[in-house]
């Protein structure tokens, strides 16, 4: 029996669920510093990672659980931290470092009402456009809202298989109430859970170039200390790694970052539809939101109102295209959120003037309940 999978059925909440997830993907480190709502993570992972043959460690501080979080990555190790909002924007510079080194990792963000310490044990959504731009410069960067904690514990195995085909970071942006709900996860056979691990080099040591792209756009990564020579910065740097202060080296580096991502998002983009095939009105929602506005589809339909749900499992990168085809048969969109529009402007944006956008979200601390949305399904159209 695989002690790092949990076989069987259980009552647990999304945080504990998210953290027997990391452990099924293999990962055999943490680094965190504890901060509610997500400090569940930490000490259910604190627990079990001995029993497995991981390694947790309780930071100073946000930054220095990511920087830790980077460095065991280096070493060959599938890594990940938690934290909420505050925590996140700490976060932020040592995020940018993990894109532009494309070292895979895993940032799980339990999201809270802010801004500052805000409603540090209520729920929102309002991290999302942090979470795509928080760091500076250019980079892309995925982005996973689990709506239920059996999805969390299969959407975090999946965070780690992305981060690790890909070499980025990727962000599991979860939620108060999401965290801490507790339901039935059923957890599968370990044979049955598929993990990737990272690409690896072959050849000669002395001749590998640690971000020389391969077929995919990735380049094989190399685990520091196992004889390849390595450069690794955060400066501008060449398929070697050394740093090159030109235009053209920025543009090369840049178009690999960013290429990475944007020429595999059929593999990368995932949403799920709701009585979709039919619908008049789209809704759009993620996270926690998903579930009332399941609710609020059926109660439309019973009122004549054709409504459907299209739900983002991939926040980042947004699904673009699939809302602009959308746009051109739907008589509008009502986009559910927990903050005050930050994906709803994406809607809107997609949309592109073919099709209304309509906002349902408020500053957070609770849920939003069906009968608003209802209302606006009602009054918009």
């Amino acid at each position: 029996m695989n002690p790092a999978v949990l076989t069987g059925e259980h009552f647990m909440t999304g945080d504990v669920a998210c953290a027997e997830g990391a452990l099924a993907a293999g990962c055999r480190f943490f680094g965190g510093y504890p901060i509610t709502p997500a400090t569940e993570i930490a000490e259910q992972i604190a627990e079990r990672l001995p029993e497995v043959g991981g390694t947790f460690i309780q930071m100073e501080d946000e930054i220095a659980a990511i920087a830790s979080v980077i460095g065991a990555s280096c070493a060959g190790v599938k890594s990940m931290t938690a934290t909420s909002g505050p925590g996140f924007s700490l976060m932020m510079e040592n995020i940018g470092l993990a894109a532009c080194t494309e070292t895979p990792c895993v940032i799980v963000d339990v999201q809270r009402a802010g801004p500052s310490t805000g409603l540090p044990t209520q729920g929102a959504q309002s991290d999302m456009m942090q979470a795509r731009w928080g760091s500076h410069g250019d980079y892309e960067i995925i982005a996973l809202a689990p709506s239920s904690p059996q999805d969390t514990f299969y959407q975090t195995i999946r965070a780690f298989n992305l981060s690790e085909t890909y070499r980025l970071p990727v962000l599991i942006m979860s939620d108060e109430i999401i965290g801490h709900i507790s339901e039935r996860v059923i957890i599968p056979e370990a044979r049955t859970i598929k993990t990737v691990s990272r690409p690896r080099p072959k050849g000669r040591k002395d001749r590998f170039k640690p971000f020389q792209p391969g077929p995919n756009g990735v380049a094989p990564m190399a685990i520091a200390g196992e004889g390849y020579n390595i450069h690794v910065t955060g400066l501008t740097h060449d398929e070697k790694g050394y740093p090159v202060m030109t235009v053209e080296a920025q543009e090369e580096m840049m178009t690999r970052i960013i290429g990475k991502v944007s020429r595999n998002l059929h593999d990368i983009i995932q949403t799920e539809s709701y009585r979709m095939d039919d619908a008049e009105i789209a809704v759009i929602s993620y996270g926690v939101s998903t579930r009332t506005s399941l609710a609020a589809v059926d109660e439309a339909r019973e009122m004549g109102i054709k409504a459907g749900l299209l739900r983002l499992i991939t926040v980042w990168p947004f699904p673009e295209d699939q809302i602009r085809k959308l746009a051109e048969r739907v008589k509008g969109f009502v986009t559910v959120e927990i903050n005050l529009g930050q994906i709803h402007y994406e809607v809107e944006r997609c949309a592109a003037g073919k099709a209304p956008a309509f906002l349902v979200g408020h500053p957070g601390g609770t849920i939003i309940p069906p009968d608003s949305v209802i209302e606006t399904l009602k009054t918009a159209f």
